[in-house]
């Protein structure tokens, strides 16, 4: 392609996504340029402090575990109070506690201070999501979804050679970066991202009666979805590995530390370098099909590593699942929104968060008992067996999906939150667009 089809291409992927939308991809990719403690948490705990590696699995495992405690409740929070007052919430709590936590000595202090950083770095999750799904047109979202994943991972790729560098120097300098970092992000949110949360829905407009309130118990009756949320996890449990059972099996295979480094780089470099073309070969095509491809990539990309026996291959192997990996992630997102009601996101996308937590929660454990008593053969046989199943159960699970949401719902609810506190909805709406909404 020539530098005129470079720039073309470029151009129309990051064209028409409203601005709002830049300032909240902004404030991810600053946050993740903070990101320290998920990445140095272990080390710092076993070479800084000199606490045993059972020791630093367990507040690891607790950080993981507040979490999955944190996501149905910011759920609630980003529904109930709004997506921007959550992410200030989790945001500032965000920088507190991880200052504290580098100043912390006590074993039981750090386990419980680690808890509480790890529920409220993943309280902003359901509310970035749900606040991209309010702003951003139906037909861009896939598009909007892969632009801040890039955003998280070209973040981490920066902020893990960066923290490296001063974690040789200094673990507590990189826990106040991180928190500088985080209130930095905040500071972007309160500025300038407006609250987008839908107060009345277009049937509100025109005096009908509003849609039914959504509750937890509501998205759990949802069959559907949850069967997305299971499927979710399935996938999730698979992409683990990369992290939990690929550098012990590496350090069966006699390789050292930096030949893990070394293959799970590609990782972080194909998902910068691909995902925005990628995206750009996917957001119109069927996502049963995307799905389905993307479970396939990621079963046999680790169902391949049984054959590995050097970095070169190791490497290989994580080239086929990452590209399951770049297909997949904002697919999936633009499925959840697809499946959740404008005015229960927030809840929809705290379900689905959790997922992912308690995936990386569970990980640890199913690869640490299956490479123990069975060898890491069979771990790379059961992700091919779970790849399999995910793919299975999106291809069933998909048909008849319902018909994709107006265009003008989105416009129409962006323009519903921008009216002023105590003016009627409707106002805040410009004729025309009330007229295309309804």
């Amino acid at each position: 392609m020539s530098v005129a089809g470079l720039r073309r291409a470029a151009r129309e992927t990051v064209s028409g996504l409203p601005r709002e939308f830049w300032w909240l991809w902004t404030s991810t990719l600053v946050n993740r340029l903070g990101a320290f403690v998920a990445t140095f948490m272990a080390l710092y705990l076993t070479l800084d402090r000199g606490y045993s590696a059972s020791y630093a699995g367990l507040v690891v495992a607790l950080h993981g575990l507040g979490g999955v405690v944190s996501s149905l409740g910011a759920g609630v929070m980003t529904d109930r109070i709004g997506r921007r007052p959550t992410m200030l919430i989790a945001q500032t709590s965000t920088a507190v506690s991880v200052a504290v936590l580098g100043v912390m000595v006590h074993p039981a202090a750090i386990a419980a201070v680690a808890f509480f950083v790890g529920m409220s770095s993943n309280a902003s999750r359901p509310a970035v999501q749900a606040m991209m799904a309010d702003i951003v047109r139906p037909e861009d979202r896939v598009r909007a979804f892969s632009l801040n994943y890039w955003a998280v991972n070209l973040g981490f790729a920066v902020s893990s050679a960066g923290a490296g560098f001063i974690a040789e120097r200094s673990y507590l300098a990189g826990f106040m970066a991180e928190a500088g970092m985080t209130l930095v992000c905040a500071a972007v949110v309160f500025l300038k991202v407006p609250e987008s949360r839908p107060e009345r829905t277009a049937a509100a407009v025109r005096d009908t009666p509003a849609e039914p309130a959504v509750r937890l118990s509501t998205v759990l009756r949802d069959g559907r979805f949850m069967s997305v949320v299971g499927l979710s996890f399935v996938v999730a449990l698979v992409f683990q590995q990369g992290y939990v059972g690929l550098p012990v099996a590496m350090g069966t295979d006699g390789l050292s530390s930096s030949d893990f480094g070394t293959a799970i780089a590609v990782n972080g470099v194909l998902i910068v370098a691909l995902q925005i073309p990628v995206t750009r070969f996917i957001q119109h095509r069927d996502p049963r099909r995307l799905l389905v491809v993307s479970s396939l990539l990621a079963g046999y990309g680790f169902g391949l590593t049984a054959f590995a026996g050097s970095v070169a291959v190791y490497a290989l192997t994580i080239c086929v699942w990452t590209i399951g990996e770049i297909i997949n992630a904002p697919v999936q997102s633009g499925l959840v929104v697809r499946l959740s009601p404008a005015h229960g996101r927030g809840r929809y996308q705290g379900m689905y968060t959790m997922s992912w937590s308690a995936a990386a929660l569970v990980a640890p454990l199913m690869s640490g008992v299956v490479i123990d008593h069975y060898g890491a053969t069979w771990l790379w046989g059961m992700c091919a067996v779970l790849g399999t199943a995910a793919a299975g159960g999106y291809w069933m699970l998909m048909r008849g999906l319902p018909a994709e949401e107006k265009v003008t719902e989105s416009v129409a609810l962006v323009a519903v939150t921008a009216a002023e506190p105590g003016q009627d909805a409707a106002a805040g709406l410009p004729q025309d667009a009330v007229e295309r909404a309804v």
